[in-house]
């Protein structure tokens, strides 16, 4: 597996903290937030998925950490991508099986894939349990199925 650039782990750090600002209303009004959680993108590795137009894209892959949620998230390895429109939905291929995306557009202009897996991570104790929760994810998305 090859690492990341310094530059893309400095932009999975923006991903998240935009995604914190963003979203920090609806985090603070809903009941299901865990307050021992922030938003992480974590266990991210470069992937490139099959998709149904055989068009060859490399992202970074991982998992996008919410006191309310686990999603699965694919960011464009290059910062300049042309990005889908909000609201495209796009199956992606993965070693264990096809996952329902969702693309999403922060106000900063960063734009990303997400399949949300679990809504609700109320019951982890800390932030610790929930990188053991991605790194789990991770290793059952990338390895093939059963």
């Amino acid at each position: 597996m090859q690492s990341l650039s310094p530059d893309q782990y400095a932009r999975l750090r923006r991903l998240a903290s935009a995604w914190e600002q963003e979203q920090a209303t609806d985090l603070a009004a809903t009941s299901r937030a865990n307050p021992r959680l922030g938003v992480d993108a974590l266990c991210f590795q470069r992937f490139t998925p099959s998709q149904p137009d055989d068009r060859p894209a490399t992202y970074l892959a991982g998992a996008l950490v919410t006191p309310v949620s686990l999603s699965l998230v694919l960011v464009p390895a290059e910062p300049d991508t042309p990005s889908p429109e909000p609201g495209d939905y796009q199956p992606f291929s993965f070693p264990s099986g096809r996952y329902p995306f969702i693309a999403e557009r922060l106000s900063d202009g960063t734009w990303l894939w997400r399949c949300e897996l679990l809504d609700d991570l109320s019951d982890l104790e800390a932030p610790e349990e929930a990188s053991r929760l991605a790194q789990r994810l991770m290793s059952r998305v990338m390895a093939p199925e059963a």
